[in-house]
């Protein structure tokens, strides 16, 4: 397997010849238990991850690789049940909030500590919250997108934190449960953003620590022997099952899932639709918990002229077959988007009827925005052909390919779309400019309605590169109704008019051809039979709290 790998292979061959005898083991006074069946405690489960963390800032965690990691040595106030997707304790006992949700106060459980020994206790809480919720820029930590309108806090005795917020904030208790939220010690927060990408400067009060790193290649967590304070209504408590787990970059598609079948790991992520009959034939299991959010779409930048016509957005759309797409490159655990947001996340509104693939209604939309057809196919006006530009996602689920048969389908109404894969570098910065990228892949993950606005705001993620976005220059496009919609969602407290106001945003953004929707995105995970209890957190990040290795 490992000789026919392309560049990289090697290094991950390597490193997996390393462990290969690690994976599944246990002690040998669990053998009695492993022989009935029953969870075991110890051994070592090797987990491959298809890309190299970044940042492990907390808020920095909504890039699948990073919260992977935060999951396991992070802690947070609250836990999402991923099933109910109800807010039950965690770090804090409980909790209250006033009538308009400007104020939250959290009482906190005893005897939690981070894993430098420094207590996990309302000073440590309010001081995360007043760095989530209002940044740091002398150290150049950002504001976390999960809360809005936070004004301070105030630590009433060691064990109770208030939270005040300038307008009502009825999103920020679900706030506490995200990834975003993972709760870090003080010393951590005194460090400058871009020494936070070594994971063994994150210190948390989580299950695992982090016991060395080869940043880019391997990150390997110790389970916290005094570990005593997981989320309330688990069914796991007390420390974790597992001893370690090896994690093990590898980005080769047939690396991971080699090893996987041939028992040299116990757990990747990233597993393409197109590998999920091998992986299932041999017995292995698929997981492919929901991302509840923002589906996988194709986002338009309307400071780009050649977009910047709503009738021009609207013939891409049209000639957008997300049918196609989904059949041909992925499987039915990748639904077919019927709106902007997925069928499982809080307000979702069926917009099928909008998203209609029809090329005749395309050519006739270009044809109305006085693009005609040249004579090499290409549509053309002023002088100019329409031509743009997309740079893949290397997150998202065979997104080059994606994009490429959406160029494929523009094609046939005259419209080429180049797709650009580029270095780490061009692509951050050029994505950022509409001039040079008007097109854009998007998605984002969040079980609250909330996620609407992470995606699109202009201080947060603002896919729509609107003026006032932190990660751009000053550009002259800003669509006041949409961001006052987006306001109105984190601010209103009645959960009925909530919701009714996410749907208002979904069909606002088909009516204006902002974003093809093209498919709900899971996170796609294979796992050994032997490895058990893999949990997941309510947006699809694993959690290896309670897992175990069964004897094989």
């Amino acid at each position: 397997m490992f000789a026919q790998t392309k560049s990289g292979g090697w290094a991950a061959a390597a490193a997996l010849a390393g462990v290969v005898l690690l994976a599944g083991c246990s002690r040998k006074d669990d053998a009695a238990q492993a022989a009935a069946g029953g969870p075991v405690q110890g051994g070592t489960l090797v987990y491959l991850e298809q890309q190299a963390h970044t940042n492990l800032y907390p808020p920095a965690g909504g890039f699948y690789p990073n919260g992977g990691v935060l999951n396991q040595i992070t802690d947070k106030l609250t836990y999402q049940d991923p099933k109910t997707l109800e807010i039950q304790p965690w770090i804090a006992e409980s909790w209250t909030v006033n009538a308009d949700a400007t104020e939250y106060s959290f009482k906190l459980r005893p005897g939690v500590s981070f894993s430098d020994g420094s207590p996990l206790d309302a000073a440590a809480v309010a001081k995360n919250f007043d760095t989530y919720g209002l940044g740091n820029k002398a150290l150049k930590l950002p504001v976390s997108e999960v809360i809005n309108n936070y004004a301070r806090s105030e630590v009433v005795d060691p064990l109770t934190v208030k939270f005040f917020f300038k307008k009502p904030s009825p999103g920020f208790l679900q706030g506490t449960s995200v990834i975003g939220s993972g709760l870090v010690s003080p010393a951590t927060l005194e460090r400058p953003f871009e020494e936070l990408g070594d994971a063994t400067r994150i210190i948390g009060s989580g299950p695992f620590v982090v016991a060395s790193e080869t940043l880019g290649k391997e990150l390997v967590l110790k389970a916290r022997k005094d570990y005593a304070w997981g989320p309330a209504k688990h069914a796991h408590q007390g420390r974790a099952r597992l001893d370690e787990i090896k994690l093990i970059v590898t980005p080769e598609d047939s690396v991971r899932i080699g090893a996987l079948l041939a028992g040299q790991a116990g757990f990747i992520r990233q597993v393409q639709a197109y590998d999920e009959k091998r992986v299932e034939e041999q017995k292995f299991a698929i997981y492919a918990p929901s991302t509840r959010g923002v589906n996988n779409s194709v986002v338009f930048r309307p400071d780009n002229a050649l977009v910047a016509d709503l009738k021009v957005r609207q013939a891409l759309l049209h000639a957008t077959n997300t049918q196609e797409i989904v059949q041909t490159l992925f499987s039915p655990r990748y639904p077919r988007a019927t709106s902007v947001i997925a069928s499982t996340a809080a307000g979702y509104v069926d917009l099928s009827s909008q998203l209609i693939h029809d090329e005749a209604k395309a050519r006739q939309l270009l044809d109305e925005a006085g693009w005609t057809l040249g004579a090499n196919g290409l549509r053309q006006k002023d002088g100019k052909e329409l031509v743009l530009t997309a740079y893949e996602s290397l997150p998202q689920p065979q997104n080059k390919e994606t994009l490429q048969l959406v160029a494929q389908q523009w094609a046939k109404v005259g419209v080429k779309l180049n797709v650009l894969a580029g270095d780490a570098g061009s692509r951050t910065v050029d994505s950022l400019d509409p001039e040079k990228t008007p097109v854009a892949p998007g998605m984002v993950g969040r079980a609250d309605p909330d996620v609407i606005k992470s995606n699109f705001y202009p201080t947060n993620r603002n896919v729509l590169l609107q003026r006032g976005g932190v990660s751009q220059k000053v550009k002259s496009f800003e669509d006041a109704k949409l961001n006052g919609l987006l306001d109105a969602i984190a601010a209103e407290t009645d959960a009925a008019r909530r919701l009714a106001l996410t749907g208002d945003v979904q069909r606002y953004l088909l009516a204006q051809a902002y974003v093809i929707p093209v498919f709900e995105e899971p996170q796609a995970f294979a796992g050994a039979p032997w490895v058990r209890e893999v949990g997941f957190e309510a947006v699809g990040r694993p959690s290896f709290y309670a897992a175990w290795l069964a004897k094989r």
